[in-house]
C-alpha cells in the first residue's frame, strides 16, 4: 500500500517541534507541522500576529508532490538557523495551493509580475494591513547559488528594509504590485464578434505546434494537454478532408507516443504529470489524480472515434490505476503520488537490467528487455544526484502490434505476456519504499475522474467503470456538502471543508452530465441543472456576463478574479460554458443556451486575442456555432465590435525573410534529401531559439520546423545553438537568433504518403521592447515523393 504523505514525512520519533500546522487536514500542511519554523495556516490568526508585531507575512505555496518544495524544506525550513531568522522577523505562512486555487492565483500572479516567472514553491512577501505582496520569487537556496541569493540573506534584508527607512517605499511598491494583479485578473476585454476564424486559427496553430516526430504539441518539457487534443477531435467532426488528415495525424500522433513513452506507467498505471524530454521519456515522476482523470476520458473518447482498442486498453488501464491506488473507502478519489522517494526522483518506478532478470524468467526477461527498450540502454541519470547509477524508465519503442509482429505473436498475446510480467514487477516495486500519496479528497478533481470513468464506462459498456463513477458522485455530494448545505472544496480522513470555488462547481456540473449521458438516469441530469443554477447566483458576473472564481466579500483576498486561461486543468469558465450548451441540448431550457451566449461574449475578446490559450472556451464557441445557442444576439447586445485587424503578421514578415535553397526535392521511399534554409532577420529583432533556455517563458514561442498538409515526409533539423539575450526586467537567460541564421533541414520519405506535405517554419520575432505574434512561413518547395 502506498503511504500517505504525512506518513512518508512524519519523523518516527517523538518531534523536537511542533506548530500550528497539527490542526490541519492538508498532507502538504502536515509534512510541515514539525519543522522549526513557527508556521500559520492561512487564516485571521496569522494576520492578527502579523498586525499585532508589525512584521511582514513570509507566505510559502506549494503541494506535497512538489520536487523543489522538498528540497527548500531539507535545505532551509528544517534548519534551526534559518527558522529562527523566519520566526523573529516574519509571521510564516504555509498554504496548500491545492486546498487554496484562490490565494495560489493572485499571489502566482504577483510573482509573475514582479519577476517574470513563476512556480513552487512559491515565496511571497505581504505586508500584513492589506495581505499586499511587495517582494516574491519562487525557491531559494540556503546559500548563493547560480546567481540566485542565499533565502537568510533576503530574509534579513526585507526585514531591515520593514524596520528602518524604506517602509513606505515597500508600502508603495505592495499598491503597485497589488493594482497590477487587479489588472490582470479583473480586466475585462470588451467583446468582439467571434466565428469560424477563431476556430480555424486555433486548429491552424495547433497543427504548427505540432511535433510531427514525437507527438505532443510545442518542445520540451511535453505535458499531456489533452483540452488540446479534446478540441481537435471536436472540430474533425466538420473538418475539410486535409484538415481532418492533418488532425487525425496531430491526435493519433501525440495519443500513440504518449501511450507507449516513460510518461506512462506501463507497469503499475496511469500517467506521470509530463515529460522532461521531447521524446515522452523521462518523465516527471509525480501522479496527479487531474490528469488521470482528463486522459481516461481523451482515451476513451478516441478508441470510440478510431477503433483504436490500444486506446480503450490505455483507457482501463489508467482507471484500474485510480481504483486501486487512488481510491479511499467511500469512493472518492485521492489527489496525487509524489515523484520522489528518500529524496530522490522517481526512485520507485526505475529499474536496471539486473533487476528485471531477478524478478522474471529467462524467458520473460528477454521479451521484457526487448519491448520496455532496456536492452538499448540506460535512459535515466538523476541530475540531481549523479553518483547514482543510470537506470531505466521503462518504455515501448513502437505500437504493441508493431512489437507483436517482431516477436510472432498476435497482439492478445503479447498483452498477457505482458500482463504477466507487469506483475512479477508490481510485486518487487512495492516491495520498495514507496511514493508519498496525498490523500486529502478535492471536489474538482474528483469530478475530473467522474467525468473521465463515466465516459470510459459510456465508450466500452464496461459497468465497473460507470458503478465507480456513480459511487464517486455520491461520495462528494454526500461528504462534500456542510450542514448548510454549502458546497465544500476539500476533506481529508471524514473532515471536510472551505466553500467550493468555482472550479469546483463548474467540474462537478460537468461530472454529473457526463454520468447522465452514460446512465441514462435522469436523475443526474436534475442534479446538474440545480448545481448550475446554484453556480450563477454565487459566481456569476452580471455585469460581464462572465464568471468569478471566487466567492463575494472573501476577507482574505484583495481581488476577486475571473480567471479564463486554460492551463493544465481547463478553466472553469470554458468547463461551465460547455456545461451549459449540454444542458441546453439536454434540457431544451432556454436559460442555459442564453446563459451559455452571455459567456462566450464575455469571453470572446479572450478568444479572440489567443484562441490556443483558451482553447477550451473556444471549443465552446465551435459548438455554440453548430446548435441553438443565440450567440449572434448576445453579442449584437453587448454591442461587440468587429476585431481590429492585426498588424503583427505584417511586421513579423518585415522583420524576418525566409529564404530556401530549393524549389523542389524529389524523393522516393526511404530516401533522404537536405536543403537549406536562410533566416534574415531585421536589426532591432530576434528570434526565440530552438532551445530558448530553461529561463524562457513558457508563452514564447521557439523556432520550429515542420511537416502539415499530409503525411509521409519525416523533417529533421539541427537546429543552431542560440546567443545569450537579457534585457532590463526579465529575470534570467534567453537564447535568441539574430542577424542572419542558416540550417538544413532533411527530408526523409516514408514508404505511404497522403495529402500534400508541406514545409513550415514557425518563429516569434522579438524587439527588447515588444514581441510579435508567433508566425508560420509555408516553404515554396515542391515535394514529390516517386514510388
Amino acid at each position: 500500500m502506498t503511504a500517505s504523505a504525512q506518513q512518508a514525512h512524519q519523523p518516527e520519533t517523538k518531534p523536537m517541534h511542533t506548530n500550528r500546522l497539527t490542526g490541519e487536514t492538508s498532507p502538504y500542511l502536515l509534512q510541515h507541522a514539525h519543522n522549526p519554523v513557527d508556521w500559520y495556516p492561512w487564516g485571521e490568526e496569522a494576520f492578527e500576529e502579523a498586525r499585532r508585531r508589525d512584521v511582514p507575512i513570509f507566505l510559502s505555496i506549494g503541494y506535497s508532490t512538489c520536487y523543489w518544495c522538498h528540497v527548500m524544506e531539507r535545505e532551509s525550513f528544517e534548519s534551526e538557523a534559518t527558522a529562527r531568522v523566519m520566526n523573529e522577523h516574519y509571521i510564516c505562512v504555509k498554504v496548500d495551493r491545492e486546498e487554496r486555487p484562490d490565494v495560489d492565483d493572485i499571489y502566482m500572479a504577483a510573482t509573475q509580475a514582479l519577476t517574470g516567472r513563476g512556480g513552487w514553491p512559491m515565496s511571497v512577501w505581504l505586508e500584513p494591513e492589506s495581505l499586499r505582496p511587495f517582494y516574491a520569487g519562487t525557491y531559494f537556496p540556503p546559500e548563493p547559488r547560480h546567481g540566485m541569493p542565499a533565502f537568510t540573506d533576503i530574509l534579513l534584508g526585507i526585514s531591515e528594509a520593514w524596520k528602518g527607512e524604506r517602509r513606505q517605499e515597500i508600502i508603495e511598491q505592495s499598491q503597485s504590485l497589488a493594482d497590477a494583479v487587479r489588472h490582470q485578473l479583473e480586466e475585462r476585454e470588451a467583446p468582439v464578434v467571434v466565428g469560424e476564424n477563431e476556430i480555424m486559427e486555433a486548429v491552424s496553430a495547433l497543427l504548427r505546434i505540432y511535433d510531427p516526430q514525437w507527438g505532443g504539441f510545442g518542445g520540451a518539457p511535453k505535458f499531456p494537454q489533452p483540452t488540446y487534443i479534446d478540441f481537435l477531435l471536436a472540430v474533425r467532426e466538420s473538418a475539410d478532408e486535409s484538415t481532418r488528415q492533418a488532425i487525425d495525424q496531430s491526435v493519433r500522433g501525440t495519443l500513440d507516443k504518449m501511450m507507449i513513452g516513460g510518461i506512462r506507467d506501463h507497469v503499475g498505471g496511469g500517467f506521470h504529470r509530463y515529460s522532461v524530454d521531447a521524446e515522452w521519456t523521462v518523465p516527471h515522476f509525480e501522479k496527479m489524480l487531474y490528469d488521470q482523470g482528463q486522459l481516461i476520458s481523451v482515451y476513451a473518447k478516441a478508441a470510440a472515434i478510431y477503433g483504436d482498442t490500444e486506446y480503450e486498453r490505455t483507457a482501463i488501464q489508467i482507471a484500474d490505476y485510480v481504483l486501486s491506488e487512488m481510491t479511499d473507502e467511500s469512493g472518492a478519489f485521492y489527489s496525487a503520488q509524489d515523484a520522489e522517494v528518500d529524496g530522490k526522483e522517481g526512485l520507485n518506478y526505475l529499474w536496471v537490467e539486473s533487476e528485471l532478470r531477478d524478478a522474471l524468467t529467462e524467458d520473460e526477461a528477454k521479451l521484457a528487455l526487448d519491448v520496455y527498450s532496456v536492452s538499448a540502454g540506460s535512459n535515466f541519470q538523476d541530475p540531481h544526484h549523479p553518483d547514482e547509477p543510470a537506470r531505466n524508465v521503462l518504455r515501448f519503442s513502437e505500437r504493441p502490434e508493431q512489437t507483436a509482429d517482431r516477436f510472432g505473436l498476435t497482439v492478445d498475446e503479447l498483452h498477457a505476456k505482458l500482463d504477466a510480467i507487469n506483475t512479477k514487477l508490481k510485486a518487487v516495486r512495492e516491495d520498495r519504499k514507496q511514493p508519498g500519496l496525498d490523500d486529502k479528497v478535492l471536489t474538482s478533481w474528483n469530478a475530473i475522474t467522474i467525468h473521465g470513468l463515466a465516459s470510459l464506462g459510456n465508450v466500452t459498456g464496461i459497468k465497473t467503470y460507470t458503478d465507480s463513477a456513480t459511487v464517486a458522485a455520491d461520495a462528494i455530494l454526500t461528504l462534500m456538502r456542510d450542514d448548510k448545505g454549502t458546497l465544500l472544496r476539500t476533506a481529508r480522513a471524514g473532515e471536510a471543508k472551505t466553500p467550493a470555488f468555482f472550479e469546483d462547481y463548474a467540474w462537478l456540473t460537468a461530472a454529473l452530465i457526463e454520468l447522465h449521458y452514460a446512465t441514462g438516469d435522469t436523475k443526474w441530469l436534475d442534479k446538474a441543472s440545480s448545481l448550475a443554477e446554484e453556480a450563477e447566483g454565487i459566481f456569476g458576473d452580471p455585469d460581464s456576463g462572465g464568471f468569478f472564481d471566487t466567492r463575494e466579500n472573501q476577507s482574505d483576498l484583495f481581488v476577486r478574479g475571473q480567471t479564463v486561461y486554460d492551463g493544465a486543468i481547463p478553466s472553469a469558465t470554458s468547463v461551465f460554458l460547455n456545461a451549459l450548451i449540454d444542458l441546453s441540448t439536454l434540457t431544451g431550457e432556454q436559460w442555459f443556451a442564453n446563459r451559455a451566449a452571455r459567456g462566450l461574449v464575455a469571453t470572446s475578446g479572450a478568444i479572440h486575442r489567443s484562441p490556443v490559450g483558451y482553447v477550451n472556451s473556444a471549443r465552446a464557441l465551435y459548438r455554440a456555432l453548430a446548435l441553438d445557442i443565440p450567440l449572434t444576439q448576445a453579442l449584437q447586445a453587448a454591442g461587440a465590435q468587429q476585431p481590429a485587424q492585426s498588424s503583427d503578421s505584417a511586421a513579423a514578415f518585415q522583420a524576418v525573410e525566409v529564404f530556401a535553397d530549393s524549389e523542389r526535392i524529389s524523393l522516393e521511399p526511404g530516401d533522404v534529401e537536405t536543403f537549406s534554409v536562410r533566416l534574415k532577420i531585421a536589426d532591432g529583432f530576434h528570434l526565440v531559439a530552438a532551445d530558448p533556455g530553461p529561463d524562457a517563458a513558457d508563452m514564447l514561442e521557439p523556432l520550429r520546423v515542420g511537416v502539415v498538409g499530409g503525411t509521409g515526409i519525416g523533417a529533421f533539423v539541427d537546429y543552431p545553438a542560440g546567443e545569450s539575450y537579457r534585457t532590463e526586467g526579465i529575470e534570467g537567460e534567453l537564447l535568441v537568433y539574430s542577424g542572419d541564421v542558416e540550417f538544413d533541414i532533411v527530408l526523409e520519405a516514408e514508404d505511404e504518403r497522403t495529402g500534400r506535405p508541406i514545409v513550415i517554419v514557425t518563429f516569434q520575432a522579438c524587439s527588447d521592447t515588444e514581441c510579435l505574434q508567433p508566425q508560420t512561413v509555408e516553404l515554396d518547395v515542391a515535394i514529390d515523393v516517386t514510388n
